[in-house]
């Protein structure tokens, strides 16, 4: 159990890790706050956009769509690896999710089918949009993995987490299907070896 980091710290732990950061607007104050708590903190949660264009993409995740009012994760990753900072706070990318989930990546062990949407997950988890069509034919452009990877292994090497504290959204929410493209096993992988 963790409470978020200061935006400063936020800031500061991605660009140690290596992270290109670049930061939008008045980022560190664009939440969702109003709407419930933000925190205790459990881990990183990956999604995968369903866009394509780096500047559309940033643009949707920081403003949100008609029917979902952004930010719409904390940090969109861009095809060219940068990181782009959009909110900080409570933001509309988890969802209702499985309890056992979020039981599991607080115990860093090994996820359980997610099979309910019981849990809010905007409380509890980091979010970074990955910008791909989400198609399964879209490639992930080393770059953009590697500042997953890197993103990702920060926030956790802050907290004190394993890689196990990463999901996808996939593995959160039922019938959500993205990252597609790659498996959450093999990019926990990369985290873990870079933790180490």
């Amino acid at each position: 159990m963790a409470p978020p980091m200061s935006t400063g710290r936020f800031v500061d732990v991605l660009r140690d890790e290596g992270v290109t950061v670049v930061e939008v607007g008045d980022w560190e104050h664009h939440n969702r706050n109003h709407k419930g708590p933000w925190g205790p903190v459990h881990g990183v949660m990956i999604h995968g956009t369903g866009t394509s264009g780096s500047e559309r993409t940033v643009e949707i995740c920081r403003d949100g769509r008609s029917d979902l009012p952004g930010p719409l994760c904390h940090g969109v990753i861009t095809k060219d690896g940068r990181v782009h900072l959009v909110g900080y706070g409570r933001a509309n990318h988890a969802g209702l999710g499985d309890d056992d989930v979020l039981r599991a990546v607080i115990a860093e062990k090994r996820l359980p089918p997610d099979n309910e949407a019981n849990t809010d997950g905007n409380r509890h988890f980091y979010g970074f949009q990955c910008e791909n069509l989400g198609d399964g034919n879209d490639p992930w452009p080393e770059e953009q993995l590697d500042a997953i990877e890197k993103a990702a292994a920060a926030l956790c090497r802050h907290h004190g987490w394993g890689e196990r504290a990463v999901l996808g959204h996939l593995e959160w929410q039922p019938g959500m299907v993205d990252p597609k493209g790659f498996t959450m096993d093999w990019m926990r992988e990369r985290i873990g070896d870079r933790l180490a």
